[in-house]
């Protein structure tokens, strides 16, 4: 496993502009047939639908110019030599070949969609499994935005480029193929002419295609700068508002608008003037035709029926030429869209559980307790309390001379050594910046150590596997997430299978089930996007239910309780002592009523523990922590 060497998240609320890698990438590059074929292998699923849909695509392909034949075969023919009946059964034999056509059409289209549709799911499923598999270190430095925008415009152009680009191409390609054959055929000296004019065609496409392509993938990108912008600002609204930064915001996003407008203006250019020479290119042909093939006709060298298929088929031919050049630039931006796509998918996690990774024993299996599928609440008949027997519910965490940076060149902890026994509360104080943020997120294995041990049961963290140890983990942090739902479906995160009752016994533990009753649906309320129909306190009550109903063996407690009053607060010491006990805990609090309760209080500074000892212990030794009780003791004061 590689540490992870990432920095810090960065704040929300202020539109800036950013360097990153993918602002420096190379911006243009040639179709790539590896991308083609990978995004073929997510039409599995419907993969008989796929080759019948190239099977109608071919068909149709022959059709249309067959169409035309057909029509030249009538007017050379029963028109020609004035035959009624011929006339009526040539156009009765014309209207049932386009009928078959458009029939076939409806299912090419139809199966087009449904191939189209399989793969954008395909994709998108996979981008939401690869996201969820990123360690903590990948959200610090990869924007929201960036995520949206892969999973909506750049997933959206890849489905252009498979239900539309793809086989539109091929059926015009084949168009040109079939009428090439018919009219060489027909006359195959003056189909030479009609060959001659290729090398104009691809010299034609060969100049603008560069051009195209740097723009599609720069359009690309500056939206998806703009959508990482958008979601940044909507997140930091409360930080807009409060410092007055609407009108600097407005300006600065405007800038970014700007830029994505003046790269699909400059595309919208350059293919304005493509499709237009393309059209006059096959206009130019038509005049080439018309003068060789009025000289050929005038010398008896060809016949006016022979002339009248090559114009009816030339038309079939030349036409496809501007679609196809359409075409070729929206193939650029579904490439580009692929890139982008792959290149999340394809991010390499800054490290993963090793193949030889264990999970954490739970010793209340082998007791007849639940195991580390979700021990809890929910596991024990009636919802009984929590065990208390320390040893046989609590984990042993150790750190030995630990060393931690997001980048390893800058640590943020150092010569980190002490052990917290099973059932102990460890407290950790210090300044912001200290180090107390990492050594919790190391504690969960959301990081791990640059240098040294960290131990869980004996067991270097690295050999663990993340998914036993965060089921045996309970974690309330300050700003805690909810998702939309009802505070009993947040609640019931923790253990799915828990009931009404277990949850509602739950929440009558911790001396809160009479906050949630007061709600206006109670439990059954909806608590909104993020929570936001929830006071921040009730927010906090919810997480600490669900963090009790998970009954974990190692519980975190960051700045729980900064968010709730201090009335709620009283209310709440109890039920966080029940919580607690018999549990290895983690707790960070500026509020000094779970510290004086603490087993072991680790004072930190720039990263280095400083002190260490019990609340009695260090305001003894009238040392940085006393001084940092005066200053908490005054704030609760102040409070």
């Amino acid at each position: 496993m590689i540490p992870a060497a990432t920095p810090g998240p960065k704040p929300l609320g202020l539109i800036r502009r950013l360097p990153d890698d993918e602002d420096n990438e190379e911006q243009f590059k040639p179709l790539e047939w590896g991308l083609i074929r990978r995004l073929f292998t997510y039409t599995g699923p419907v993969k008989g639908k796929l080759t019948t849909l190239v099977v109608l695509s071919i068909i149709r392909a022959a059709q249309l110019p067959a169409l035309g034949w057909v029509m030249a075969l009538v007017i050379n023919g029963p028109i020609t030599a004035r035959d009624f009946h011929g006339i009526a059964l040539g156009v009765a034999g014309y209207g049932l070949l386009a009928l078959f056509t458009d029939g076939m059409f409806h299912f090419r289209q139809r199966y087009a969609l449904e191939v189209g549709e399989t793969v954008v799911n395909g994709l998108r499923a996979d981008i939401f499994d690869k996201v969820q598999r990123q360690p903590m270190s990948f959200f610090h430095r990869m924007k929201l935005g960036r995520i949206i925008g892969r999973v909506t415009s750049d997933v959206e152009s890849v489905r252009s480029g498979i239900q539309d680009v793809l086989f539109v191409s091929v059926i015009q390609g084949g168009t040109m193929l079939f009428s090439a054959i018919v009219m060489a055929w027909s006359d195959w000296v003056l189909f030479l002419v009609v060959l001659g004019m290729a090398p104009v065609v691809w010299a034609i496409n060969q100049h603008f295609r560069v051009k195209l392509s740097f723009y599609s993938r720069a359009a690309s990108e500056s939206f998806s700068r703009v959508t990482a912008t958008l979601a940044e600002s909507v997140n930091g609204i409360r930080v807009t508002q409060g410092f007055v930064r609407q009108e600097t915001n407005a300006g600065l996003f405007r800038s970014l608008l700007a830029d994505h407008s003046r790269y699909n203006i400059a595309l919208a250019r350059t293919s304005a003037i493509l499709t237009p020479l393309l059209e006059l290119n096959s206009q130019f042909f038509v005049a080439t035709l018309l003068m060789f093939g009025g000289w050929r006709v005038f010398h008896g060298d060809m016949s006016m029926g022979a002339l009248i298929t090559f114009f009816l088929l030339a038309n079939q031919f030349f036409s496809p030429i501007a679609i196809i050049g359409t075409q070729y630039n929206q193939a650029l931006v579904a490439m580009a869209g692929a890139e982008r796509v792959f290149r999340l998918i394809d991010t390499v996690p800054d490290w993963v559980d090793a193949p030889t990774s264990v999970d954490l024993p739970d010793p209340r299996t082998a007791a007849g307790g639940a195991g580390t599928s979700g021990p809890g609440v929910a596991a024990r008949p009636e919802a009984a309390p929590p065990p208390t027997d320390h040893a046989a519910t609590g984990v042993r965490v150790e750190f030995r001379g630990l060393a931690f940076g997001y980048d390893p060149a800058r640590l943020v902890l150092r010569d980190i050594a002490f052990t917290a026994e099973p059932g102990q509360t460890i407290a950790l104080v210090g300044h912001t910046g200290s180090g107390k943020s990492s050594i919790i997120n190391l504690v969960s294995k959301f990081y791990l150590p640059t240098a040294g041990e960290l131990l869980i049961d004996g067991r270097e963290v690295r050999t663990l596997t993340s998914r036993s140890l965060h089921r045996q983990t309970g974690m309330v942090q300050q700003q805690n997430f909810l998702f939309s739902g009802t505070v009993l479906e947040n609640i019931r995160l923790a253990k799915p299978e828990a009931t009404d009752a277990e949850i509602r016994s739950a929440a009558q533990q911790l001396d809160c089930l009479d906050i949630f009753e007061a709600l206006p649906q109670g439990l059954l309320t909806e608590v909104g996007e993020r929570g936001a129909s929830l006071s921040v306190g009730q927010r906090q009550l919810v997480c600490f239910t669900r963090a009790l109903l998970a009954d974990p063996r190692l519980v975190i407690l960051d700045e729980a309780t900064s968010s709730i009053d201090a009335l709620t607060e009283a209310r709440l010491q109890t039920a966080l002592l029940k919580l607690l006990r018999g549990r290895t805990s983690f707790v960070v609090a500026h509020r000094l009523s779970t510290i004086r309760h603490a087993d072991l209080v680790l004072v930190l500074d720039h990263g280095v523990i400083v002190e260490r000892g019990t609340h009695a212990q260090l305001l003894a030794a009238r040392g940085r922590y006393a001084a940092l009780y005066e200053q908490f003791v005054q704030v609760d004061d102040r409070v």
